[in-house]
C-alpha cells in the first residue's frame, strides 16, 4: 500500500510558478512509476506529466511541454512538479499518483495508476 499527499497549491498570476511536491509513505516507493494528474471543473481527469520508478524517463502532455517539470527524489519518497508560465488554463486540482505497475516507460493512462493522492488547488489568476 502507498499512500500519497500533496502540497504546494496557491494562487498564483499569470506567467507566476508553483512546485508542487507529493509525499509518499509506505512501501517500497522507489520502484513506483509516478504521475501528475489534474482535474479542472466541468472537465475530465486529465495527466499532466510522468516519470518512471529511477527518474530516468519522463513524458509531458503537449499542454504542459516546456513548462513543466516532473522529478523524484527517492531518499525523501517525494515526487515534484515544477510549473512554470502558468496560465489560467492550468487552474485545476492536480492529483498525485503511484503505479503498481514494474514498467520500464513513464505510464501515461489513468487506469495505469492504482494509488492517488487527495489532490491539492492550484488556481491561476489573469
Amino acid at each position: 500500500q502507498v499512500q500519497l499527499v500533496e502540497s504546494g497549491g496557491g494562487l498564483v498570476q499569470v506567467g507566476g510558478s508553483l512546485r508542487l511536491s507529493c509525499a509518499a509513505s509506505g512501501r517500497a516507493f522507489g520502484t513506483h512509476p509516478m504521475g501528475w494528474f489534474r482535474q479542472a471543473p466541468g472537465k475530465e481527469r486529465e495527466i499532466v506529466a510522468a516519470i518512471t520508478w529511477s527518474g530516468a524517463s519522463t513524458w509531458y502532455a503537449e499542454s504542459v511541454k516546456g513548462r513543466f517539470a516532473i522529478s523524484r527524489d527517492s531518499a525523501k519518497n517525494t515526487v515534484y512538479l515544477q510549473m512554470n508560465s502558468l496560465k489560467p488554463d492550468d487552474t485545476a486540482v492536480y492529483y498525485c499518483a503511484a503505479s503498481g505497475s514494474l514498467t520500464m516507460a513513464p505510464i501515461t493512462y489513468q487506469a495505469g495508476y492504482n494509488y492517488w493522492g487527495q489532490g491539492t488547488q492550484v488556481t491561476v489568476s489573469s
